[in-house]
């Protein structure tokens, strides 16, 4: 038999075998094709879960972080409150006392406000007390009038009333009088 080049083997029967493979490599992409559809569904069936687990993760967190905002409102002063408790402590048996006694009645009201300053300190209140001299800052001062001086425009003849600050924050700013020119 004369040797066959490999153009030649195609004969009825390596024909038949090769179109049986092509049937079952036909048969075999759609099972692929199927499994690949399957594989997919499954992955945005995860990706959906997903999607709603972080959803609610978040809402879940905004919840939380709200919460604990009007906590935080609602007991912002507790710790204020608590440093006043003995200041009213103070006060109420200050006005039991009925000895008559000025001395003990103005010691009792230096232990008063040795609490009072206790309580500020602790809760970061501070004064706010400039001094005769100084220059007026309408971020601390608020002047509630002016009166000729020899001090220099705008600077601070006397203290009305003390300012005070919590935290860098002004509560109250100092009444003060402020110098102006003479006329």
């Amino acid at each position: 038999m004369p040797q066959q080049t490999p153009h030649e083997y195609n004969t009825d029967e390596t024909l038949a075998a090769d179109i049986g493979h092509d049937e079952h490599g036909a048969a075999d992409s759609e099972t692929d094709s199927a499994e690949l559809t399957a594989r997919i569904a499954e992955l945005e069936g995860r990706l959906q879960d997903e999607q709603l687990r972080s959803a609610a993760a978040e809402q879940n967190l905004r919840r939380r972080h709200q919460e604990e905002l009007q906590a935080a409102h609602k007991f912002a002063g507790q710790k204020f409150a608590a440093e006043m408790l003995p200041v009213k402590d103070y006060l109420e048996m200050a006005l039991q006392d009925q000895s008559g006694n000025f001395e003990a009645l103005k010691m009792g009201v230096q232990m008063t406000l040795n609490e009072l300053q206790k309580a500020f300190e602790h809760t970061q209140i501070s004064e706010i007390n400039p001094q005769p001299g100084d220059l007026l800052d309408p971020h601390q001062h608020q002047a509630l009038q002016t009166e000729e001086s020899e001090q220099a425009p705008n600077s601070i003849v006397r203290v009305l009333k003390k300012g005070y600050s919590l935290a860098d924050r002004v509560l109250r700013p100092a009444m003060v009088v402020v110098a102006k020119a003479a006329e």
